[in-house]
């Protein structure tokens, strides 16, 4: 049943248990929105929910794969049912797998596209007739590896470029019914994901080079701060924000000379560790535990999984994940 009218937007944010989408749900509900917020898991989304309610917002918990249409028809039919309205529909569910491309299978490739591609594509299309009564507004998150290949992550960077192809056509085509569409290209973001991204492979040498570089304050960015500027953008109506100078600069300079940084980022390629036949992805908290010099230079990785929820919601020991590990 729907509740009484409120003067109050509502933001539906996707991939809401942790990281960068629960600061997403986090940064509307400080700017006075009330939410629904949505992850795989009812369990892992609970916690978060509960520190989104202490801001002051009313949080309508939702757990459902956005990837699968019929879910992603219901979870926009649960906030109507709530709320009654929608003004701001946040695109966010994701996946990281990490490794050498001998060591995926389609599997891999499918779970990525389902997550990153239709778990845009299916809330989207399920939301509009309600953004259109709204003139609302999408945030869609993507990522500059939908701007340019990164090596070692294929199935993600296959996703972000058709999420990327989604989002600007939807940007285009949405305006004409009043709907404003944000296309999100973040960067590298210290949210703590590495704990629960996927490494296939040479397990703890992966984990090693992506949660240094997702780390390191001159490569990587606060998400905090990243997810102020997304919602800013977002309310402004901004058509596409790019996060980090070191994604701006590489978006640039792909956009003018993608055959050189192509053959960078194969030499890049060779420096990674090789193919071991390691027999499927397995998530990085389940690793090797880490060197004391690891320890230190990764300090501010491990305090944002702990700020973030990256605790509360876990990927499965087998790689399934419970929830979105964006």
């Amino acid at each position: 049943m729907t509740d009484a009218p409120s003067d109050r937007p509502v933001a539906l944010v996707t991939g809401a248990s942790r990281g960068l989408g629960f600061l997403i749900a986090r940064e509307f509900a400080d700017r006075g929105h009330d939410l629904v917020v949505c992850a795989r898991s009812a369990e892992g989304l609970r916690p978060a929910a509960e520190e989104l309610r202490g801001r002051g917002a009313t949080v309508l918990e939702v757990a459902a794969d956005v990837g699968v249409e019929a879910e992603a028809q219901q979870l926009v039919e649960r906030a109507q049912e709530r709320f009654g309205r929608l003004d701001v529909l946040a695109v966010n569910a994701g996946i990281i797998q990490v490794g050498p491309m001998r060591e995926l299978t389609a599997k891999e490739f499918a779970a990525a596209m389902d997550t990153m591609f239709w778990g845009q594509v299916h809330p989207v299309l399920a939301a509009l007739p309600l953004l259109r009564r709204s003139r609302g507004r999408v945030l869609a998150i993507t990522s500059i590896g939908g701007k340019l290949p990164a090596p070692h992550l294929l199935p993600y960077t296959a996703a972000k470029h058709a999420a990327v192809g989604f989002a600007e056509g939807l940007r285009v085509e949405a305006a004409r019914d009043g709907v404003s569409v944000t296309v999100a290209v973040p960067g590298l973001m210290r949210t703590g994901s590495t704990r629960n991204a996927l490494f296939s492979g040479q397990r703890t040498a992966e984990r090693s080079w992506f949660t240094i570089a997702d780390s390191l304050p001159g490569l990587s960015m606060s998400a905090e701060k990243a997810a102020r500027r997304l919602v800013g953008a977002t309310l402004r109506g901004r058509p596409e924000i790019t996060l980090t100078l070191p994604a701006k600069v590489g978006a640039r300079v792909h956009a003018l000379a993608p055959s050189t940084t192509l053959r960078v980022l194969t030499l890049v390629n060779r420096l990674l560790p090789g193919p071991v036949g390691s027999g499927g992805p397995r998530p990085g908290h389940t690793a090797t535990p880490p060197s004391r010099w690891f320890a230190r230079l990764t300090r501010t990785d491990r305090a944002a999984a702990a700020r973030l929820h990256q605790h509360d919601d876990e990927v499965a020991p087998s790689g399934g994940p419970s929830g979105e590990p964006a």
